[in-house]
């Protein structure tokens, strides 16, 4: 096992976010995809971090219903760049 339970981690980062996509593992074995976002603040050097937690049997779920969510935006950003 990992440090802290991660078995696999990558990200992205922005000019002023950062996202993990870390895969877990909890004291049995049990996998999970812990989603987090890292933003600085005004603070030197402080963090806000959120975090969201998808467990294997929502997976296939999780990922149906956020590519519903992408395909929504990119129409919606396809049809407000044709109004422009």
């Amino acid at each position: 096992m990992g440090q802290r339970g991660e078995v696999f981690s990558t990200r992205f980062v922005t000019n002023d976010r950062t996202y993990f996509f870390n895969v877990k593992e909890n004291y049995k074995g049990d996998m999970f995809l812990n989603i987090v976002e890292s933003k600085g603040t005004a603070d030197e050097g402080r963090y806000v971090r959120q975090s969201v937690i998808v467990y294997p049997e929502d997976l296939g779920q999780f990922i149906r219903e956020f590519q519903k969510a992408v395909d929504f935006m990119k129409i919606n950003a396809s049809k407000k760049e044709s109004e422009n």
